[in-house]
């Protein structure tokens, strides 16, 4: 009796640390796919500020040498083409000039030239013969012509991150799990119906705290662009990264750009930033409303060849 009191007591202690032993294990919890323990760091809401505002303070100018990869499709319907990727300078002055001449692969000819001021952007289509006039944001009801949709607006906000403007209000997500490691900052406006909106979010890795990521959204909370980036560097003191893969779901179309060369701060003339109709092209001015048509007028008989 006595033995198997015993036997019964080391059984149950047995079980015990058995059981412990599995309640305590420690599982090790990868962070954002690294083998390593990475060291993350902390930023409250002015850090993360601070970092927007930095990049508009620090960059007055850039003039960069591009090479853009174009997809025209949707992640939501299931297919996105890729086209042959293409040289490309992009131009910018603050507050919002900016300028992108896309060239064809091998032969080097203009496949676009766009340039906008803030408000309205012009667009030449030297293989269609077209220059678009139109404004800057979105249109109401996209183009079955991707080509249409496409807007410098896209890339000035993508290329430039911006802090919130002066009636907008924000605030921090610490997003770390097993998968990510990262701050989001969500950035409100109010809507038209007079309640808070996010309207955009900023992404900070929290390895570096470089932004990784920038989504903006519509009224409907629907991603209007989605922003990624990555190989930060410094151009003389000033970071900037080296890839910046735009998508637009709703318009259709996404860009990937990858800074070959880049020139910070230096003076660029005002002419740079003006793109006037070629003669012999047609013009085309895009209607904002909702099932509006393009105008179309002929500027004249000669074609004059835009070498800017």
């Amino acid at each position: 009796m006595e033995l198997r009191r015993v036997a019964a007591t080391v059984a149950l202690s047995c079980s015990v640390l058995i059981l412990t032993s599995c309640l305590a294990r420690q599982r090790a919890i990868p962070r954002i796919k690294s083998s390593a323990t990475p060291n993350l760091l902390s930023a409250d809401k002015a850090a993360l500020l601070k970092i927007l505002e930095s990049e508009i303070d620090l960059i007055n100018s850039l003039s960069a040498t591009v090479d853009m990869v174009p997809a025209l499709g949707s992640v939501n319907k299931g297919k996105i083409t890729e086209y042959k990727d293409f040289l490309a300078y992009i131009r910018y002055r603050k507050p919002e000039n900016i300028r992108i001449i896309g060239l064809y692969p091998v032969v080097r000819n203009t496949a676009f030239d766009m340039v906008a001021n803030g408000t309205e952007f012009h667009l030449y289509l030297p293989s269609k013969n077209q220059f678009i006039v139109g404004r800057n944001e979105p249109a109401l009801t996209p183009s079955p012509n991707k080509l249409e949709n496409l807007r410098p607006g896209v890339f000035l906000d993508a290329l430039f991150i911006r802090p919130p403007g002066p009636k907008q209000t924000a605030f921090p997500v610490n997003l770390t799990d097993e998968d990510n490691a990262v701050y989001i900052l969500h950035i409100l406006d109010t809507g038209a119906d007079g309640q808070p909106r996010v309207v955009r979010d900023v992404w900070f890795d929290r390895l570096n705290l470089q932004i990784v990521r920038q989504t903006m959204f519509d009224a409907s909370g629907d991603i209007l662009t989605d922003v990624r980036y990555s190989g930060w560097k410094n151009h003389d003191g000033i970071p900037f990264p080296r890839v910046i893969d735009i998508n637009c779901p709703k318009d259709e179309y996404g860009v990937v750009i990858t800074l070959e060369k880049v020139d910070i701060n230096k003076p660029i003339a005002a002419d740079k930033f003006s793109l006037q109709q070629p003669e012999g092209t047609v013009l085309r001015v895009l209607g904002s409303e909702p099932g509006a048509p393009a105008a179309t007028t002929d500027s004249g008989a000669s074609r004059k060849k835009d070498t800017n």
